[in-house]
């Protein structure tokens, strides 16, 4: 069965609209460098007065916990986790949202 990564953006603010295009690009191409196995859902959003870019990681099902990643929650479409970022470039929040995406499943 084929395993999809879905992005998707809420944004309040230009401030991250550059760095949020470069991630999903970034994502998108994941599944085809490595195998999926848990179907996941990549939200990139900001919080209104926050300056900070948050990132949720949903997948199908659970996973082990990844170093910096806050979760996971149960939600209806499986478990959660969250992370966000400051000053930081988008080249290393990719690789951050590619180790909470690549999680190995419980």
């Amino acid at each position: 069965m084929q395993r999809t990564i879905r992005t998707e953006h809420k944004l309040l603010t230009n401030d991250w609209t550059s760095d949020v295009q470069t991630l999903e690009t970034a994502i998108r191409g994941l599944g085809a460098k490595q195998t999926l196995t848990n179907d996941c859902r990549v939200v990139l959003f900001e919080v209104a007065h926050d300056g900070d870019l948050h990132v949720n990681v949903t997948h199908s099902h659970e996973t082990k916990s990844v170093r910096g990643w806050a979760g996971p929650g149960s939600v209806p479409e499986g478990f959660v986790n969250n992370r966000t970022f400051g000053d930081v470039t988008a080249s290393r929040i990719a690789s951050h949202i590619r180790d909470m995406v690549f999680a190995e499943r419980v």
